[in-house]
């Protein structure tokens, strides 16, 4: 189905294509690493100050915005992933190599230094968090609705990236409630779960872990399909402000 570019049309599909044009990077590639036996990252075991570890890429969400910068830093003894965002919206990301049967659990470590001021992730205008764990899943776009499939369409002719069949993020917020979930302002093919935010989490290390099989079906309805992509996200370019946020380790993990 083909759509007439009007003045409309493009400013609705560009704003989907930027909510979801980090994902499209990750997944435009011809190849998929191969599924790897230890997936995930180990900032502990890097150099503070070093280069990033192999196979992340910062890419960016929309193309002339600000980037993230993603350094690798000290903290309480221990090599972390330092993000600061300044006006700005990058994604630090890897190809997928997580095996959902073998893996289904991920658990990570991260301490967000606050609230963005005038954030809501339900609202387009304000989409913005200081720390975000993000997945990119393939699936068969011929079961998405004919509005999702005519707005995937029109993305890819204005941006030239196949848009990817779903995101699911877990996201620190203050203006939602653990275990909510909050559809993408622009598009319900990007899901994300709360899972931060609360009164005395800004400033703390929390250790968190997540069943991504469960959580998918929970907010797509249906199995998840194969991950082709994997990351980090930190953002301030809807409120124009500045956050900084840490990342501690990435383990994927057998399910219980």
């Amino acid at each position: 189905m083909h759509l007439p570019f009007t003045p409309k049309a493009r400013k609705r599909t560009a704003r989907l294509f930027g909510a979801v044009m980090f994902s499209a990077l990750v997944v435009s590639p011809v190849f998929v690493l191969a599924q790897n036996k230890n997936p995930g990252v180990s900032f502990s075991t890097a150099e503070a100050g070093g280069t990033l570890p192999a196979g992340w890429k910062n890419l960016p969400v929309v193309k002339g915005k600000p980037m993230t910068h993603y350094t690798l830093v000290r903290d309480d003894h221990t090599t972390v992933l330092q993000a600061d965002a300044d006006h700005s919206a990058s994604a630090l990301m890897h190809e997928g190599d997580i095996d959902l049967n073998q893996t289904p659990v991920v658990s990570w470590r991260w301490k967000a230094e606050g609230r963005i001021e005038g954030a809501d992730n339900r609202n387009g205008s304000k989409e913005d968090a200081p720390a975000r764990l993000v997945f990119v899943f393939d699936g068969d776009k011929s079961k998405l609705s004919l509005f999702d499939r005519a707005s995937m369409e029109v993305a890819k002719r204005i941006g030239g990236q196949d848009l990817p069949y779903a995101t699911l993020m877990y996201i620190w917020s203050t203006t939602a409630a653990p275990g909510s979930v909050i559809p993408n302002p622009h598009t319900g093919r990007v899901q994300m779960i709360v899972v931060s935010g609360q009164p005395g989490d800004a400033g703390q290390w929390q250790t968190l872990r997540r069943n991504i099989v469960q959580d998918y079906e929970k907010v797509f309805h249906e199995p998840p399909g194969r991950i082709t992509g994997y990351g980090l996200l930190t953002d301030t370019d809807n409120t124009a402000t500045t956050a900084r946020a840490w990342y501690g380790d990435i383990r994927a993990l057998p399910g219980q």
